[in-house]
């Protein structure tokens, strides 16, 4: 069977979640299943240079490369229903999208699709209008109808499906991510830790936020609890580190430090390497994530894994990502969350609590868990 693999989503060149699930995903698949052929479709204007190695080792997999201007591709699918992708491929029995895209393909190919979350129906103003605009004319509704099998990465998620699509439970399947690059095993005295730590001038206790640095993360709540915290708690010396990559409508988030009380004990990092993330973690004292929705959430489940006590929000997805493992909390009471900081800062066996029995947790986290299941639909067609 020839299995055709939508990969547009590398071309930006970033490692947002999307692009992390779906190397991690189709790597996890092609290590399992040496008997179907998969192609892969890659198209970027101007001939964005992308490393497919970790894909095209492996004698199976294929990888055909376009360099059609996206605009236009993009109106000639949504508009004219050509051309067709799985032709493009070379013709094939299925077609996999790992996210949402705009597609074309002929009637008797099956489509298999992930949705990660459906943020962008709930939370619209959190969202550009470019980006809304891309999400109107892809139509993630009619994309999910179309759709023969659709994965999905947690509970929530599929419940949303149910409720905000009307799609068949019957074709929906529950696969939660895996672990990331990040692995948990750096020991504190790591030379590496130390190389960053002053690379950064990061202080010796530190409670951290690492994501996205856009409005949907609630990262203005996190500033007005680390206020709170301060006031309440003025003997401590936490400082409050807010690193990850510049989003929509950043500015905002800017603003709320520089009118902060203690804006001085508030460093803000962009633009963090990846091999560098992990390190950030294993450095701070507390992870605070209380973001308003979320499909899976990676950053609190990295953050466990590096042992560190986690507060997030009891909200979609969060509360099957972290189980046991971190303190929820409400995440439009900023006072909840300065309540969870300090709890955490002052209670030592609460904090050992929250980070034993790691390996236990982590092993349900698997991506050969999600690569078995597609295999199994895959030879059911």
């Amino acid at each position: 069977m020839r299995i055709g693999i939508d990969v547009r989503c590398f071309a930006q060149g970033k490692n947002t979640g999307v692009e992390e699930y779906a190397q991690r995903a189709l790597d996890a698949i092609f290590k399992i299943d040496h008997e179907n052929e998969y192609v892969l479709f890659f198209n970027a204007w101007h001939g964005q240079k992308v490393d497919f190695s970790w894909a095209t080792q492996y004698k199976n997999v294929k990888l055909k490369k376009f360099s059609i201007p996206n605009k236009l591709l993009n109106f000639s699918l949504w508009f004219l229903r050509y051309p067709k992708l799985d032709k493009l491929c070379g013709g094939v029995d299925v077609f996999f999208m790992p996210n949402n895209n705009f597609y074309a393909l002929s009637n008797n190919v099956k489509l298999f699709l992930t949705i990660h979350d459906l943020s962008f129906e709930h939370y619209k103003k959190s969202f550009s209008f470019k980006r809304r605009m891309w999400h109107f004319f892809v139509n993630p509704r009619l994309l999910a109808q179309r759709a023969d099998h659709i994965f999905v990465v947690s509970e929530a998620t599929k419940t949303d499906l149910l409720e905000t699509y009307g799609i068949s439970s019957q074709k929906i399947s529950v696969t939660p991510n895996g672990m990331t690059s990040v692995s948990g095993n750096y020991d504190r005295n790591n030379i590496d830790l130390i190389a960053v730590k002053k690379k950064y001038n990061l202080p010796y206790k530190f409670i951290l936020y690492f994501g996205t640095i856009e409005p949907r993360k609630n990262i203005v709540n996190i500033i007005k609890a680390f206020d709170e915290l301060l006031d309440r708690k003025n003997d401590i010396e936490y400082k409050l580190v807010i690193a990850g990559a510049n989003g929509w409508k950043g500015e905002k988030i800017f603003k709320a430090i520089g009118n902060a009380k203690y804006s001085k004990k508030i460093m803000i990092l962009t633009d963090i390497p990846e091999e560098e993330k992990e390190i950030f973690y294993t450095l701070s004292s507390i992870f605070v994530y209380p973001s308003f929705f979320e499909g899976f959430g990676f950053p609190p489940l990295e953050a466990i894994a590096c042992g560190i006590p986690t507060i997030t929000s009891y909200t979609t997805s969060l509360p099957e990502v972290v189980e046991s493992k971190a303190i929820m909390i409400n995440p439009m009471r900023p006072s909840e969350i300065a309540d969870a900081l300090i709890t955490t800062i002052t209670d030592k066996k609460l904090q050992k609590n929250l980070t034993k029995n790691l390996d236990e947790y982590i092993k349900k986290f698997q991506w050969n868990i999600f690569a078995k299941k597609f295999k199994y639909f895959v030879d059911k067609n």
